[in-house]
């Protein structure tokens, strides 16, 4: 099979993404060693997208959501993909939308009874008072958009009126974005790796993320904590705890319509009930540090080449079905023409 992975030059962006282009190195060793032939395309126009059209290879893994254009609209590469009959990883561009915008996979959540935590949106000037804001302190304030823990640190955490207007502020000059304000949740933290399998199974993969304390001894996830990778990484070893958030993630993903693989982030507050946070459709994959093969490795036992090959096998699994209804069409056709 020929495959090729899609990326664009992200360094400016806040979203998701398997990482750089060493990292997309990694995931071309991995499908190589599958008996793959494989390429890296870096995509910043048109041309580029329709130059790989012309190749028409068997399936396209993207490594990220869009191309940002400086002019006109993003160029959604599961959409312009889609459009022109090419197989694609990951989700559809509408189950992206959740990636992107954490208040409304939060809201789709909510109408199907899964727990999130609570929160409003906030911009700067919409509330005058303490007595007006929906929440109570302590809150949490991040963009509603970004990723990577960017827009998050220590500021985030806000006990006053003044600390939050100065983190809406800050945050709406650096994003432009709504702002999620979430109640806090001092409990621990989550993420779960989530793979449909060629079998059609889905393969959940918990573990625990402890980002180390702060000057204000509150435990933040923030950008430069990841950055810097100095969050530790542990196996849940409560197996209660484990099957409780491997299964918040499941209803995650069935209730969200995510098609292929995803991350999901979940959080507890201090009496260890879980809620859903955000979910991550085009997860790193930076061998040895990513919390999506990460957590493959840690709780299911699966190399980084393994977990790929889980990925690639769906998405060429899926091709082949496509292929096979359409050819089972085209002979009915044949049939009925022929009465």
């Amino acid at each position: 099979m020929n495959i090729e992975i899609i990326t664009a030059p992200n360094e400016t962006l806040k979203e998701t993404g398997f990482g750089s282009l060493n990292t997309c190195q990694n995931v071309l060793s991995s499908i190589q060693k599958m008996g793959h032939n494989g390429r890296i395309v870096s995509c910043e126009s048109l041309a580029d997208l329709e130059r790989v059209i012309k190749r028409k290879p068997d399936l396209v893994l993207l490594a990220v959501k869009y191309i940002p254009m400086e002019k006109g609209d993003n160029i959604w590469l599961s959409e312009y993909f889609e459009n022109h009959a090419i197989a694609y990883s990951g989700s559809s561009k509408d189950i992206l939308q959740f990636d992107s915008d954490k208040i409304l996979a939060k809201l789709h959540l909510r109408e199907k009874n899964i727990s999130t935590a609570a929160f409003f949106t906030a911009s700067v000037g919409q509330f005058q008072r303490d007595e007006a804001l929906p929440l109570n302190y302590p809150l949490f304030l991040k963009p509603n958009g970004a990723a990577n823990g960017n827009g998050i640190d220590e500021a985030s955490f806000v006990q006053s009126f003044e600390e939050f207007e100065s983190k809406t502020l800050s945050l709406q000059k650096s994003y432009g974005q709504p702002i999620l304000a979430e109640e806090l949740l001092t409990g621990k933290e989550y993420t779960v790796a989530m793979i449909t399998t060629q079998s059609g199974e889905l393969l959940d993969a918990a573990i625990e993320i402890v980002p180390p304390k702060s000057n204000r001894d509150l435990r933040i996830l923030s950008g430069n904590i990841k950055t810097k990778n100095i969050e530790v990484l542990k196996i849940i070893s409560d197996i209660k705890v484990r099957n409780k958030v491997r299964k918040i993630a499941s209803e995650v993903f069935i209730g969200l319509g995510i098609e292929g693989f995803a991350r999901i982030d979940i959080k507890s507050n201090a009496d260890g009930r879980c809620f859903f946070m955000e979910v991550n459709l085009v997860p790193g994959m930076t061998a040895g540090s990513s919390y999506f093969p990460e957590a493959c490795r840690m709780d299911r036992g699966l190399s980084y080449d393994q977990t790929v090959a889980h990925m690639v096998n769906y998405c060429l699994g899926k091709e082949l079905k496509a292929m096979q209804r359409t050819h089972l069409f085209s002979y009915h056709q044949g049939d009925l023409a022929l009465t």
